[in-house]
């Protein structure tokens, strides 16, 4: 038997239907008790909690300690801007069940409209791309889906605002949004440019990040999104973080992006983050960005530049000039982090980035993977390792895989490293192709501060992996460690046996396609008995093991919060062997 409504929930619905179409109900909602008046919010879809919120006006109680109260027009005091926030809270959670913020939202309403007008854009990004779509963006009607999330009825259908187009989203909630990420269709000049540089306009004040993703950018569309941002009487922008990813721009005029480019980033006081990844930049892109930043006055901490050819971009520089002088560049004194990952640098390159990163004194993080600076760039940049160690902020991770590297160039680098007094806490020297005689310099590093290490794919082998256990011989800081893809055999296991009991606080471990043998698995469950650490996943996945029902009990008792700690090898995995040729 159907349990019968409450009096009180159908009161509450008759007056969500009342808000949804006027708002002549408003004055007696604000009449309710403050028990009442609460439960009623909580039976509110979005459309109909906006207006009430929007009606009435925080002001602050003198004699309650100054917490933000709300009231309606006429001054009377009603319930508290927490009621609303929670109630806010629970509708995002509710739509957006898979959403994770790392920094929990302290304005719930403000999050969930922001995350609302990012989804009717993607909607509308699909939408465009259609060859049946004709006209302008704005026109494009929203979906019933989403317009059901926000409590729109079809008895709306009759007001005067038109809730199924895209440009009502965009003008009543726009406003909320201080993030946007802008897919290509809704980049298209003939189109989508106009109502775009509107949006961006009517959020010049609040909106903090714009990232631009798969996108062809023309000069006018660049020079339109540029000049709807900035403010025009001072020509400063307050976006905070830039991201043009998996991008380009189109090169009938290239010289007037750069110009607009240039202003953007000179004119950027609050810019932090920026982050031009993969968009066929070439050196001259590169030093240009350099240059800007160099004259800047913003805080940048972030720049990303990965994925482009941009090798040769600091060879004109003059490092005793002015331009390197303290006190110059800002947008450098302040980087913390830099990656240049994948940017066709050579070691010419690494010998200019060396005499660049002197005055980065606040570096914290430097990626420079996917070049080939070989030993000689790695050589070139040891110097300056050494350097900053003995600052302030120490450079803390430094990434280093596949750049043809040697086990003689890395040797000397793991050999200097060893002996700084703060040497990084994360390394990364995957996938070059080093050998077992690396081992021994390895063995010295494993007893520093290090923390994350990756060498993954380096060529230890067997011997590599003996070495290793002789190196071992004191308590470790280590955490995280890949030693995947280096045909290690048996002694990978017995390596591991050597080390989880000296490494306590070990979490992660990755030794996955290294040959083992089935009876490893003995020598690593028997270690992870005696080991008193907190590892919570050792990935073994790549070993052409054959699993008995013995092994299955064996392995049942390691466990981290009800998960398997073994990752072990799937039938699917083991088809297809692998391959660490170079």
């Amino acid at each position: 038997m159907v349990k019968a409504p409450s009096l009180i929930s159908l009161a509450a619905l008759a007056v969500k239907r009342e808000l949804l179409l006027g708002d002549d109900v408003i004055p007696y909602v604000c009449e309710l008790p403050a028990d009442l008046f609460d439960i009623l919010l909580t039976y509110l879809p979005p459309l109909a909690l906006q207006k009430l919120q929007t009606k009435i006006k925080p002001f602050r109680d003198g004699d309650d300690c100054g917490s933000p109260d709300y009231c309606f027009e006429n001054g009377r005091k009603h319930g508290r801007y927490g009621n609303f926030n929670t109630v806010w809270k629970k509708l995002f959670k509710t739509r957006w069940s898979g959403v994770t913020d790392q920094i929990e939202p302290v304005d719930w309403q403000q999050r969930y409209w922001e995350a609302h007008v990012q989804g009717c854009l993607d909607e509308a990004a699909e939408l465009v791309v259609l060859p049946s779509f004709r006209g302008l963006i704005s026109d494009i009607n929203i979906s019933d889906t989403i317009l059901n999330y926000i409590g729109y009825e079809q008895q709306m259908n009759h007001l005067a605002c038109d809730y199924s187009k895209l440009s009502y989203h965009c003008q009543q909630f726009g406003h909320y949004a201080r993030c946007l990420r802008l897919q290509n269709a809704l980049c298209v000049e003939e189109t989508c440019v106009q109502a775009l540089c509107k949006l961006l306009i009517q959020n010049s004040e609040t909106l903090a990040s714009l990232e631009f993703l798969h996108c062809k950018l023309s000069p006018s569309f660049v020079e339109g999104i540029c000049r709807s941002l900035c403010s025009k009487r001072k020509r400063i922008h307050k976006i905070e973080n830039l991201s043009i990813d998996i991008s380009s721009f189109i090169e009938n005029c290239p010289s007037s992006v750069v110009v607009e480019l240039v202003s953007f980033l000179s004119s950027g006081r609050s810019l932090c983050s920026l982050k031009l990844r993969h968009c066929h930049l070439d050196r001259d892109f590169g030093r240009m960005v350099f240059s800007s930043l160099l004259e800047a006055s913003s805080s940048l901490s972030i720049l990303d530049l990965s994925g482009n050819s941009i090798g040769g971009w600091l060879s004109k520089y003059d490092r005793s000039g002015p331009l390197f002088s303290l006190g110059a560049g800002k947008s450098l004194q302040s980087l913390r982090l830099l990656n240049l990952r994948g940017n066709n640098l050579c070691k010419a390159d690494a010998r200019d980035l060396g005499s660049a990163l002197v005055h980065i004194p606040n570096l914290e993080i430097l990626d420079i993977s996917d070049n080939t600076i070989e030993d000689d760039g790695i050589r070139s940049l040891i110097p300056y390792f050494v350097q900053a160690s003995e600052r302030c902020n120490p450079l803390v991770e430094l990434y280093l895989e596949n750049c043809e590297l040697s086990g003689r160039g890395v040797s000397q680098l793991l050999d200097t490293l060893s002996t700084l007094r703060r040497p990084p806490t994360s390394l990364s020297i995957a996938d070059n192709n080093l050998g077992s005689h690396i081992a021994a310099s390895l063995g010295k590093f494993f007893g520093t501060s290090v923390q994350v290490l990756n060498i993954g794919a380096i060529g230890l082998g067997s011997s590599g992996f003996r070495v290793l256990q002789d190196g071992v011989t004191k308590e470790l800081k280590l955490v995280n460690i890949n030693i995947s893809k280096n045909r290690g055999g048996v002694e990978t296991a017995k390596f591991l046996s050597k080390l989880m009991p000296l490494a306590p606080d070990l979490v992660e471990v990755n030794a996955g396609y290294n040959l083992m043998p089935l009876e490893s698995l003995t020598i690593i469950c028997s270690a992870l008995k005696v080991a008193k650490g907190h590892l919570q996943r050792l990935d073994l996945t790549g070993n052409n093991w054959e699993l008995q029902p013995s092994h299955v009990s064996m392995l049942s008792e390691f466990r981290h919060n009800g998960l398997p700690i073994l990752i072990l090898p799937t039938l699917q995995a083991l088809d297809v062997p692998y391959d660490d040729e170079p």
